[in-house]
């Protein structure tokens, strides 16, 4: 075997393509996050749903909201199917 025979096959090979094959969105160039100069100037939000009902309300969900700079978190329980008007009340 010469020294690029495997590599050469394998861009030919059609199982070999397949199994490597991207599937995935390309992703963009990367780029730097601004680094927040002092407490809640940037906020990360996410939420937490599947939780089983608990509280005077019977919340099911939770929203976290966390502060980049301290990375200070806050728990908000809410419902799963909370509007975004319910959302923005919250916050």
């Amino acid at each position: 075997m010469w020294k690029n025979d495997v590599a050469e096959y394998c861009k030919i090979c059609d199982r070999c393509q397949k199994a490597n094959k991207s599937t995935g969105k390309r992703l963009g160039n990367m780029i730097k996050i601004q680094e927040p100069s002092r407490p809640w100037e940037i906020v990360h939000m996410d939420w937490i749903t599947g939780l089983p009902p608990g509280g005077d309300r019977s919340y099911n969900a939770c929203l976290v909201i966390v502060d980049r700079f301290s990375k200070n978190p806050i728990f908000l329980p809410c419902h799963k199917d909370d509007t975004a008007m319910d959302t923005a009340l919250l916050i």
